[in-house]
């Protein structure tokens, strides 16, 4: 009787093993890939006030080199 009921519940255990969940498997990874393809909202704004941070130090070294090349010639030949 053990054995019957065994053997009952093996064969979808079976089933679900070689069929269905492969095909989950492969479905929940190719859903991941999709997701990961592209920025986040967080990441594009984290990404827009990095560019605006770079563009606004470059002004200032710019300035700076400026201020520099005035006051202080051949700084650029120091070592």
């Amino acid at each position: 009787m053990e054995v019957e009921i065994l053997g009952i519940m093996m064969v979808p255990l079976i089933i679900f093993l070689m069929f269905v969940l492969p095909v989950w498997v492969v479905f929940h990874y190719l859903s991941k890939i999709k997701t990961a393809k592209g920025l986040s909202k967080d990441d594009e704004a984290l990404m827009a006030d990095l560019w605006e941070m770079a563009n606004k130090m470059e002004s200032r070294i710019e300035s700076l080199e400026t201020i520099l090349d005035a006051e202080v010639p051949g700084w650029r030949n120091r070592q």
